[in-house]
């Protein structure tokens, strides 16, 4: 069944806060062979408190998080993340469009700091795959 489209503009609780440590910080950047020794986090860093907020949406929304295929995925920062920072990501939905029995969805995830300042906003292309045949 495809998702109601009247989920567009709608936002949902922001995720937990997320400490940027020097050792989540490695272990993310260990995940993708590289060496961490110190500064600023990767630019995809927030995909790591960014997930539980899309995490809270699927489960919001009732969607099996295996019939997910993650399209796209972009991050547009008003300044670096460094360890120390704590993070809040709130998910809304910008759009939702059935093609073919699936559903694409569009997230926009803001990504602030303790203060509330702004950090980086990220943008998400999801797709919800219809039911198999005959089911």
């Amino acid at each position: 069944m495809p998702l109601d489209p009247e989920i567009v503009g709608r936002s949902y609780p922001p995720a937990p806060p997320h400490e940027v440590t020097t050792d989540s910080v490695r272990t993310f950047v260990e995940a993708t062979g590289a060496s961490y020794d110190a500064g600023p986090a990767p630019a995809t860093y927030p995909i790591v408190p960014a997930f539980t907020a899309m995490m809270g949406f699927l489960e919001a929304e009732a969607l099996d998080l295996s019939r997910i295929v993650h399209g796209a995925q972009e991050f547009r920062h008003e300044r670096p993340v460094v360890p120390g920072d704590v993070l809040t990501v709130a998910l809304s939905v910008a759009s939702v469009r059935s093609i073919g029995g699936n559903d694409i969805i569009a997230t926009s995830s803001e990504v602030t700091d303790a203060d509330g300042a702004l950090v980086c906003t990220g943008t998400a292309t999801l797709v919800h795959r219809g039911p198999e045949e005959g089911s």
